[in-house]
């Protein structure tokens, strides 16, 4: 079995040291095949809201740094199917993807709320072995407990300090690492 799964949660470890948008992120996996991998960084807000771009009535929307692919498109992770078409099912109650115009309609109606949907700009992408090969050098960590709530937390900078501490003792130093060891 393959241990890089569809709707996996990667967690960073806390040396990726430089890099602005992996640096302790948390990255919700949407589609792994022999082709390679597509994620979105669930923890690093942008400046930006949805009525930035787009006629909504409601402001609070936030838009997330996805990843370093295509940031000039919005993509977005919901839980609502029964009002948004055309998504594709992740697992555990949670879609990649759909009918944007219907999502426009339905936040505008009230219908859909900041803990059903998340938007990014952007997406995380590794090609075919890329990712196993990051894992083999122990740049991520791999959970599959998923706590759907979690994935739609606006203002999540505490989502990484979370994760760790469910992986486990061996993993609870991490919380305490600086950002910069050199400064330690």
């Amino acid at each position: 079995m393959d241990r890089v799964q569809k709707g996996n949660i990667l967690i960073a470890e806390p040396s990726m040291i430089g890099d602005v948008i992996f640096s302790r992120s948390v990255v919700f996996l949407t589609d792994h095949g022999i082709e390679g991998t597509v994620g979105f960084v669930l923890n690093k807000p942008s400046e930006f809201y949805l009525d930035a771009f787009f006629d909504v009535i409601p402001d609070n929307f936030r838009i997330y740094h996805g990843g370093p692919v295509q940031q000039d498109s919005l993509y977005f992770i919901h839980s609502r199917p029964d009002i948004i078409e055309h998504s594709f099912h992740i697992g555990n109650g949670i879609y990649w993807g759909g009918n944007f115009k219907q999502i426009i309609e339905q936040i505008n109606l009230g219908n859909l709320k900041t803990n059903e949907i998340k938007f990014f700009l952007g997406y995380s992408g590794w090609a075919e072995g890329q990712l196993e090969a990051e894992l083999d050098m122990n740049a991520w960590v791999i959970s599959d407990d998923i706590v759907p709530s979690q994935l739609f937390l606006s203002g999540s900078a505490s989502l990484w300090r979370e994760r760790i501490k469910t992986l486990g003792d061996e993993y609870l130093l991490w919380i305490n690492t600086p950002e910069n060891p050199q400064l330690n």
